[in-house]
C-alpha cells in the first residue's frame, strides 16, 4: 500500500514551526543536554514524536517523556493531574515551553498525515525533520572539515529513523503484528520502509539536500528510500486508525467442582455458594 487515503483533517492549516523556533528547539535541547548527556537531538526526537502519532494506543506524555527525556520510568498520574517538573529541565517555565513547542509540532504533523495527499509534492505531505548532516559538513570551510574528518557522521535521515525505531521498540505491544496476515503484511512492509532508512547511505552522492548548490552528499537511491519512508508512516498511520486500540483478551479462571470449597474464601461447597 503506497498512496495515502486519509479524510480530510480539520487541523490541515495548522501552523508549521518556523526556523526561529526549530532553532529555539536545539537551543533548548542543547541546554538539557548539559544536564543528561542522553538527551536526542531534534531529528531523533521528531522521528520518535512521528512514531507516537501512529502508534494504536494513545500514549500518554507522563508514559513517553520519561522514556525520550528521563530515565525511562513512567510518570504515575490521576487523571487531570499536570506532568510535573522533569529532572532534565530547568524550570517549570522551561517545561512547558518545550511541550508547547512539540505540540506544535505534534498537531502539524498530525494534520499532514491525516489530509487526503495523493503526491509526494503536494504542499499538505508530511515532511519529516530529515537532516541532511554530510550536506552541511562539506559546505563548511575546508579548515573546520579537516578538524571534524574523524567524526562519523549519519546520512540524511538517518537518525530520523532511528527516532521512531525507538518508539517502536519501547512499546512492543502496541506494534506488534495484527492476527490479520493481510494487515500484518501490511505493518511489516511499511516499518521495513523505515528500517532502511535506519542503514548507512553507501550510495554514490549525487545530490545535496542541505542546499540546492551544495556539493553532491546524498545518493539518489536514499532520496527515493526516504520517500517510501514517507508514504510508510501514511499507512501505519491508516492502519492502526483503521484497527483501533488493543483489546485485551479475558482469561476466565477454572470454577472448582461443585462438591468443592468455594474460592470466595466463605466456607460453603461451591454448589451452595458462587455455584449456586
Amino acid at each position: 500500500m503506497n498512496t495515502p487515503h486519509q479524510e480530510p483533517s480539520d487541523a490541515v492549516a495548522a501552523a508549521a514551526l518556523s526556523p526561529d523556533e526549530l532553532e529555539e528547539i536545539d537551543t533548548l535541547l542543547d541546554d538539557l543536554r548539559t544536564r543528561s548527556e542522553e538527551i536526542p537531538q531534534w531529528e531523533f526526537c521528531d522521528g520518535f514524536l512521528t512514531a507516537l502519532i501512529c502508534s494504536r494506543r494513545s500514549i500518554p506524555p507522563s508514559e513517553y517523556l520519561p522514556v525520550l527525556l528521563g530515565d525511562g520510568v513512567v510518570i504515575d498520574l490521576a487523571e487531570d493531574e499536570p506532568l510535573p517538573l522533569l529532572p532534565a529541565f530547568a524550570d517549570a517555565a522551561q517545561q512547558a515551553r518545550f511541550l508547547a513547542l512539540w505540540m506544535r509540532r505534534w498537531n502539524e504533523v498530525e494534520a499532514q498525515l491525516d489530509a487526503p495527499v495523493e503526491t509526494l509534492d503536494d504542499d499538505r505531505t508530511f515532511q519529516p525533520e530529515a537532516m541532511d548532516i554530510r550536506g552541511a559538513m562539506a559546505s563548511l570551510p575546508e579548515e573546520q572539515r579537516a578538524e571534524m574528518a574523524d567524526q562519523e557522521i549519519p546520512s540524511f535521515g538517518q537518525v530520523w529513523a532511528l527516532g521512531f525505531m525507538f518508539a517502536v521498540e519501547n512499546w512492543p505491544e502496541d506494534w506488534a503484528a495484527p492476527r490479520d496476515k493481510e494487515a500484518a503484511r501490511w505493518l511489516d512492509d511499511a516499518l521495513d520502509s523505515i528500517v532502511a532508512l535506519t542503514e548507512d547511505d553507501t550510495g554514490k552522492p549525487e545530490v545535496c539536500m542541505f542546499s540546492e548548490d551544495g556539493p553532491p552528499s546524498t545518493s539518489q537511491a536514499r532520496v527515493e528510500t526516504l520517500g517510501e519512508a514517507i508514504w510508510a508512516v501514511y499507512d501505519l498511520r491508516q492502519l492502526w486508525k483503521s484497527m483501533g486500540p488493543r483489546i485485551e483478551t479475558v482469561r476466565k479462571l477454572p470454577e472448582p467442582g461443585r462438591n468443592e470449597p468455594c474460592w470466595c474464601g466463605s466456607g460453603k461447597k461451591f454448589k451452595k455458594c458462587h455455584g449456586a
